[in-house]
């Protein structure tokens, strides 16, 4: 139960429910328990005017006697009737609080799972799955919704009903009660071994159940790849291997589960035994009487959901708990980016310093920057360019706070950015991914997600300046074209643009281009590039790329290689040096001489 021990908060908070459904369980157990002492009293009724009848049989209170008798029975049977219905209504009422309750846990859960994932940072997300992930937050609180909402239900039924049968065959006969209970010990230790048997394939079920979401994910999202390598099939077996272990362990603990149906009725058949029999013994000895005896049948009987609701109950609660320490891992984890103690909201006016700064990628061990140390004025414009793998993208993802350096400095305005609030930082900044996302939505939301309350005037406008407005007018729906997943309805290019005009929507003071035209043709990018010119006037621009853009009057131009900067100037003084900048140049002036006179 350590595992769901961190879901008493959404018991208290939502107490009232819980209590109340609790108090309604224990109105409907007590309607339904003391129906036998009804019939206990018939039984007596109808033994006790069984000897009386044929003294009187032969008198003139025959009729009279007859009357009086039917009416008893009458009454008898009419009070059972109500106390069935009674009981019958109160465990509406019990569901309505309980179920209902389990159902706004989890809601709660879900979101506080969701929410704690978007808190986490990026190297939790490239240290595991998105169909694990998927699953934590479905499947598994599916199952501890199991346990908060029919588990607690059936066993405050279960432990109530038992305590009041117990306590009312106490009071008749405490002999018999041992006798009929004397199984009881046996049981226990059974449900004790079974769930733990239950408890680790649970969680191994879990596990594989993760394991199938996320083959599952992958394989829809990388769906061109496989048709394009005509690999259906080897990605049929690898699914149709997972299912098999996840069905071989659910077969498993089916198995297992029915141990515990044969278990139960082999106690409740020892119990009817013994009730019979020294039962049976007590009435010719005349320490009990037939109605006595005919309640405790009853009561063995009733106490038949108790015994076999302990081992679903308990079935229950080991695979939500199973469930929710998957939950807790995740839940547990802790956001290594995050506001830090004191940290301030200011303005940032564009001032950017990258004072002696190393990061090496936790996850893979690569370093990405070797004390690197670049200084940028406010509105200043920057170009970085190197190879792939030098650390152009590392800037950007320390400048937005997706990672924090191991050593040295990020600063803004002369302020580490540490000590910056993460959603001022972020909001002040507007970075575009080399690695473009949109979301299955029209073409304006997707634009508008960099400003919520954009009008759709000032979209059209982010579309003109990013060149992509024309193309969209062309689509039959315009603006409002759904795009489909990850933007799959358009070109390389046109995502490119769409993802552009929803950095530049934000007018922020600082903007990252992180090599977002690299799937832009060259007429394009030229007019990207003047519409870029007169927008970023103002502005703090970072541009990182791989070509150059001579176009473009930079600041300054800086070389990566190895995390290091190995070249820095204007494109005239970097030409002059002929280096890796002067190569790099001369190559991409051939190649567009080579494509015009193709």
């Amino acid at each position: 139960m350590k595992h769901l021990a961190v879901l008493n908060k959404y018991f208290v908070r939502y107490k009232w429910r819980f209590l109340l459904g609790m108090l309604f369980t224990a109105v409907s157990v007590a309607f339904n328990v003391f129906q036998p002492v009804l019939v206990r009293q018939i039984f007596d009724l109808l033994e006790q005017n069984l000897k009386n009848y044929p003294m009187i049989s032969d008198t003139g209170l025959k009729e009279a006697f007859r009357s009086s008798f039917s009416k008893s029975l009458a009454f008898y049977g009419v009070s059972i009737l109500g106390l069935a219905l009674l009981s019958g209504f109160f465990m509406f009422l019990q569901r309505q609080t309980l179920i209902v309750m389990s159902r706004y846990i989890e809601y709660d859960l879900k979101n506080e799972v969701y929410q704690h994932y978007q808190r986490l940072d990026l190297n939790f997300f490239k240290m595991n799955r998105t169909g694990d992930l998927m699953s934590r937050i479905t499947e598994d609180v599916s199952r501890v919704r199991m346990y908060v909402g029919p588990a607690i239900m059936y066993a405050a039924r279960t432990i109530i009903m038992m305590v009041m049968i117990i306590w009312l065959m106490w009071e008749v006969n405490p002999m018999l009660t041992l006798y009929t209970l004397s199984p009881l010990p046996l049981l226990a230790i059974t449900i004790y071994f079974v769930n733990r048997v239950i408890h680790k394939k649970s969680e191994r079920i879990q596990s594989q159940l993760s394991n199938i979401t996320s083959i599952a994910q992958e394989n829809y999202s990388g769906i061109r790849v496989i048709k394009s390598y005509v690999q259906e099939e080897p990605s049929a077996r690898h699914f149709e291997e997972a299912s098999e272990a996840y069905k071989q362990s659910s077969i498993s603990l089916a198995k297992t589960d029915a141990l515990y149906q044969p278990a139960m009725g082999l106690m409740i058949g020892l119990s009817v035994i013994f009730t019979i029999f020294i039962g049976g013994m007590q009435v010719i000895n005349g320490n009990i009487t037939v109605g006595n005896l005919a309640e405790f049948v009853l009561y063995v009987n009733m106490l038949t959901f108790p015994f076999f609701s302990i081992g679903w109950v308990a079935s229950m609660i080991q695979r939500a708990a199973a469930s929710q320490q998957r939950i807790n891992e995740f839940l547990d984890e802790k956001p290594q980016i995050k506001d830090e103690p004191g940290a301030i909201d200011v303005t940032l006016k564009g001032e950017i310093h990258f004072s002696n700064v190393s990061f090496t990628y936790p996850h893979t061990g690569i370093q990405a920057l070797k004390n690197f140390e670049l200084k940028i004025k406010p509105g200043q414009k920057i170009a970085v360019i190197g190879r792939t793998g030098s650390g152009k993208s590392t800037l950007a993802q320390l400048l937005i706070r997706m990672y924090d350096p191991q050593s040295g400095q990020v600063k803004m305005d002369g302020e580490d950015i540490r000590n910056l609030k993460l959603n001022s930082l972020r909001m002040q900044i507007s970075y575009i991914p080399q690695d473009v996302f949109l979301f299955s939505d029209t073409i304006s939301n997707n634009i508008r997600f960099g400003e919520p309350t954009a009008t759709e005037e000032t979209v059209q406008q982010a579309a003109r300046q990013a060149s992509v407005e024309k193309d969209i007018l062309q689509f039959p729906e315009g603006f409002n074209t759904i795009v489909g997943e990850r933007g799959v309805t358009l070109s390389g290019g046109q995502k490119q643009r769409v993802s552009i005009a929803r950095g530049l929507i934000r007018n922020p003071n600082i903007m990252v281009f992180d090599d977002c035209l690299s799937a832009v043709d060259a007429r394009t990018e030229k007019e990207i590039i003047g519409n870029l010119y007169a927008y970023l006037e103002d502005k703090t621009a970072i541009i990182i790329t791989h070509r150059i853009f001579s176009l473009f009057a930079f600041d300054k131009i800086i070389v990566l290689d190895e995390g290091k900067m190995v070249e820095s100037g204007t494109h005239d003084e970097l030409i002059a040096l002929n280096g890796y900048y002067a190569e790099l140049y001369a190559r991409q002036q051939t190649g567009a001489e080579e494509s015009v006179n193709g």
